[in-house]
């Protein structure tokens, strides 16, 4: 427990949660809070939510801007993807210039790091024990996310995945995701079976509860009817496991010691400077690449006020401004036009859609 980080009078550390259609998860997230608050008990440490929850990201964090003489943002996300690259760095952007006396550091997210990986192995272990046949070697194990449509983000999770195979002695290690991207849970644990495991191990890669979560162990119970010949183990979200305070004290500590506040990839970018004049502001999430000579995926996470509710994904490449419209991918429980399809909603209550043909793009329902 890091008790000298640089904290003075004054500050106000500020979480910045995802926040849930699912009450549970935030409430999950307000008692992670109180823990820290136990923890840290000369720390300011207030809490905000980017949505579906009070208190309301941009209005906290100007509250505040107002009563400290400095203000250290942590978000409590795991991946960098459009929240974290374009709506937190917007809203400390609104603070500065509403506050200019008041000093307003930004700290990454948890990113894809060291303890977060022991928080993994040890869950893996404790499954592995749970199992009649705890042999790795006929024991795949898939790290399942939440999905975006930022490669960085997923590929985080990638770089997750293949440090638990590596620092392991499962043979068998994939990705899948519950939305967005590809591939899918059912598809891996096919997969897998093909392949001759006889038990799947299933890490969701989640810091808390909510609608995603619960959705994920209806999965599993449905596989376990599916494959009755495998055996499955399903182990919870990690927000309250020791690395996750450990890695916020440490970000707070950095940010307090004059550590270099966080850039992100698409902090100052001209495209979300463009963003801003054409209005998008903080309700829409650009997610895009900044690379020449090709074309970068801008994903909406938040559907804006069009009269027929979706919100479109459009392309953007950097080195020519050129726009490259997707297509609308569904993706649903039911048969729907014909077609059988998996629907899959996310905490921000978008749909993940998907299809055999190669295009991809979210419609946000």
């Amino acid at each position: 427990m890091l008790r000298s980080a640089p904290v003075q009078g004054g500050d106000t550390v500020l979480i910045v949660g995802h926040g849930s259609r699912e009450d549970s998860g935030n409430q999950e997230i307000r008692a992670f809070v109180d823990q820290w608050r136990v923890r840290q008990p000369g720390w300011r440490i207030e809490l905000c939510f980017i949505e579906f929850a009070p208190p309301e990201m941009n209005a906290a964090l100007l509250a505040a801007a107002r009563s400290s003489r400095r203000v250290l943002v942590v978000p409590l996300i795991l991946n960098a993807a459009g929240h974290v690259k374009m709506e937190i760095p917007e809203a400390v952007e609104d603070a500065r210039r509403a506050c200019p006396h008041t000093e307003i550091l930004l700290a990454p997210h948890l990113t894809a790091c060291d303890p977060i990986l022991a928080i993994l192995k040890r869950r893996l272990r404790k499954a592995m024990n749970a199992l009649d046949m705890p042999d790795p070697t006929t024991t795949g194990v898939v790290l399942l996310g939440r999905g975006s449509s930022d490669r960085g983000a997923n590929g985080e999770m990638a770089k997750m995945a293949r440090w638990l195979l590596e620092e392991g002695d499962h043979e068998l290690v994939d990705l899948a995701f519950t939305g967005i991207t590809w591939p899918r849970l059912e598809k891996v644990v096919q997969r897998h079976t093909l392949l001759g495991m006889r038990q799947v191990v299933v890490l969701p890669y989640y810091l808390y509860t909510g609608t995603l979560m619960q959705r994920i162990h209806r999965q599993v119970e449905h596989l376990r009817a599916q494959y009755p010949q495998v055996r499955f183990a399903c182990t919870e979200h990690f927000g309250f496991e020791k690395e996750i305070f450990e890695l916020m004290e440490q970000r707070v500590q950095e940010l307090g010691a004059g550590a270099p506040a966080s850039r992100l990839p698409c902090d100052g970018c001209s495209y979300r400077e463009l963003a801003h004049e054409m209005g998008h502001g903080h309700s829409h999430a650009h997610t895009h690449d900044h690379g020449h000579a090709h074309g970068a995926e801008q994903g909406h996470e938040h559907a804006p006020a069009h009269d027929h509710g979706h919100d479109h994904a459009h392309g953007h490449d950097h080195a020519h401004a050129a726009h490259d419209h997707g297509h609308a991918h569904h993706d649903h429980d039911h048969a729907h036009h014909g077609h059988g399809h998996d629907h899959a909603h996310d905490d921000h209550g978008h749909a993940a859609h998907d299809h055999a043909h190669p295009h991809k793009a979210e419609h946000n329902a």
